[in-house]
């Protein structure tokens, strides 16, 4: 039983690690922000890992986001806990999220770069297939108890603490780096591939790296670095270069 127990809250821990890279580095910084560049393969495989895990639509994450930061923490902002209410968002962001991603014209007018791919067409558009896959092959390795068990603490845990804490927290507490109303946490990006650094982001939205002080650590920016050393992503200049070329 313990064994089982340890397994199972292991397991967990990977998949919202993976959900958590595959978001800051596919989704948020290459979709999004164009901060980088992925080989297609890689690109296709981080698509593939966020399909599984969480069912998330790239366009509709996209558009969302990209609206967040025109309107940060002003009128329009899909999901600003200054406007909305901190608790509002840090509980329920999931729900400010999807209230705005069903709408087409956000989409639209956000996310017309994102093309409805052959990958998209065949596989990924449908968002309740990916995870129903994920808990199946879940309940076939640690057994349906298990299996069902570590798909309740990722998903908690990814939707209504993780990414909450991004848009909730990091618009509410924390120091700041730079003049904007979003806010860094640094243990907070220890545990969300550096989303935590989220005032560096707002400074410079399109750097591939969050981090900008030496007390500050991006865990995805080692991935990064090693993928571009593998000619496998492109990064566009990071916040020190910025600077450097201002």
């Amino acid at each position: 039983m313990l064994i089982s127990l340890i397994i199972t809250l292991l397991v967990a821990a990977g998949l919202i690690q993976i959900a958590v890279f595959s978001t800051t580095i596919f989704l948020h910084r290459t979709a999004t922000h164009r901060a980088l560049v992925l080989h297609p393969a890689v690109a296709v495989m981080f698509r593939a890992m966020l399909w599984l895990t969480t069912g998330i639509n790239t366009r509709e994450w996209v558009a969302v986001h990209r609206k967040h930061h025109q309107f940060t923490d002003e009128e329009g902002d899909p999901h600003s806990p200054l406007l909305a209410g901190f608790w509002s968002v840090q509980l329920g962001n999931v729900f400010h999220y999807v209230r705005e991603a069903r709408k087409q014209e956000v989409q639209e007018k956000y996310a017309r770069d994102i093309e409805n791919d052959w990958w998209e067409r065949a596989l990924f558009r449908h968002n309740l297939i990916g995870p129903a896959l994920g808990l199946t092959a879940l309940c076939a390795i640690l057994g349906i108890g298990w299996g069902l068990l570590a798909a309740v603490i990722h998903g908690v845990v990814y939707v209504f603490i993780l990414s909450s804490s991004i848009n909730g927290l990091c618009h509410y507490h924390g120091y700041k780096n730079f003049e904007n109303t979003a806010t860094n946490i640094r243990l907070l990006a220890l545990i969300t591939g550096g989303e935590g650094l989220h005032n560096n982001h707002h400074g410079f939205p399109r750097s591939p790296k969050f981090s900008f002080r030496a007390s500050e650590f991006d865990p995805a920016w080692p991935v990064i670095w090693l993928l571009t050393k593998l000619k496998l992503a492109k990064p566009y200049r990071t916040i020190a270069e910025a600077q450097e070329a201002s």
